[in-house]
């Protein structure tokens, strides 16, 4: 039987000097579907939408337009529900068959804002409706849209979260606008091996439900997990996912020389990537194994995991000569890279330490002019100036520029 999944290793650097000692080296590994499922397995899709008060105009009308394009969007095989919150919770379509597509389209005009934010109603009322329909012969993915901070339940939530990801639930957890906690929603979004991520116009919303769908749509293999066996000497530093979302997955270690990396939910037409930062042993000059990638994966609509091995080999050379760099690994190093500095310095600006948040800042924006985002480098360096002056950061600021470089490697379709 064919592999499921293509996987690929490429150095940063190849060859590398002799310099007989020890060197940092980028590897990239890369998993590709190689093809689409046969029979796509049908989704339970549970929308959890929020309906509060501060949704009221361009908001609302926005996610109900983007609601009424998933509805178009699935499949006759396909289930869904929609459920609503404010501080009360309302089961507005229960788990069915979306056949029906002229009542589920009048179900969503009925939508109206009302009240506050309590979430974890509306996430207990969804599990509910997807554990309707759990098991093998569907995908269960739920959408999470809010824009505001939940009444003191995120502990439920987080609880709601981990439950959702034992039963193999994958949520993507969106916040609209500056006012929802982006750390409650990265935590409900990494129990379950989602995606979170930050909306800043409502005219944005359909892209993002549209993004949320189809992702689901095309999973071709399930539970990816990646693991790298290195040969003596050879160190792990950091592992970074670049593709499709920026993210630092740390990882597992299995002994000394050992390291493992969950990658979730692959889907077709995308590759799911990852950097490692290396640190290797002094060679002479020749090809060297430095590593096994071993890729585990389910297969959708197979019965059996498929292993995937790849021998990870690099050259060492002893001749002068211009450094031989992949320019297409080293701009995914360079994009994690700008990804760090920004983490790091929001973080320090939140413990305020302004020194350094405006150092790192400063050096963020320096690579991503180097990369070609202006916009971005533009308002990262405005912030280590207004940092620089005594201004706080804003909400709205700190999530633009933390969600925008975990972006980078990939685009929004409009």
């Amino acid at each position: 039987m064919p592999d499921a999944v293509t996987l690929t290793c490429t150095w940063a650097r190849s060859p590398m000097p002799v310099t007989g000692s020890p060197q940092v080296a980028y590897l990239l590994v890369e998993a590709t579907p190689a093809s689409a499922p046969a029979v796509p397995i049908p989704l339970n899709f549970c929308l959890v939408l929020d309906r509060s008060g501060s949704m009221q105009g361009s908001k609302l009308e926005s996610m109900k337009a983007a609601t009424r394009h998933v509805i178009e969007t699935l499949t006759d095989q396909d289930v869904v529900s929609i459920v609503i919150f404010d501080d009360t919770v309302q089961t507005l379509v229960p788990a069915t068959i979306a056949t029906d597509r002229g009542a589920l389209l009048a179900a969503v005009d009925t939508i109206s804002e009302s009240g506050g934010t309590a979430m974890s109603l509306g996430m207990q009322a969804g599990q509910t409706e997807i554990q309707k329909h759990l098991g093998p012969d569907r995908l269960s993915h739920m959408l999470l849209l809010t824009d505001g901070q939940t009444w003191g339940d995120e502990e439920t939530c987080r609880s709601i979260a981990q439950s959702l990801g034992q039963a193999e639930v994958r949520i993507t957890a969106l916040g609209l606008g500056a006012e929802w906690n982006e750390k409650l929603l990265d935590d409900i979004a990494e129990f379950t091996e989602g995606n979170s991520d930050y909306i800043s116009d409502p005219n944005q919303i359909g892209t993002f439900f549209q993004r949320a769908v189809r992702s689901a749509q095309g999973t071709a293999a399930t539970d990816a997990r990646l693991l790298l066996r290195l040969v003596r000497e050879a160190t792990p530093r950091a592992v970074y996912r670049a593709t499709p979302a920026i993210a630092n997955l740390g990882y597992q270690p299995i002994g000394e020389n050992e390291v493992a990396v969950r990658l979730g939910d692959l889907v077709f037409g995308q590759t799911a990537s990852v950097i490692l930062d290396l640190m290797l042993p002094g060679r002479a000059a020749g090809s060297f194994r430095i590593a096994q990638a071993e890729l585990h994966v389910a297969p959708v609509g197979q019965e059996h995991e498929q292993v995937v091995k790849h021998d990870v080999l690099l050259n060492f050379s002893a001749e002068e000569g211009a450094p031989a760099f992949e320019p297409r690994v080293m701009n995914l190093v360079e994009k994690v890279t700008a990804f760090k500095l920004q983490t790091r310095a929001l973080a320090e600006a939140e413990l305020g330490n302004t020194s350094g948040a405006t150092q790192k800042l400063r050096a963020a924006a320096t690579r991503l002019l180097d990369l070609g985002e202006l916009d971005l480098a533009a308002k990262t360096s405005q912030q280590a100036d207004q940092l620089e002056q005594g201004a706080k950061m804003s909400a709205e600021t700190q999530k633009e520029l933390k969600y925008a470089t975990r972006r980078l490697t990939q685009k929004l379709e409009e």
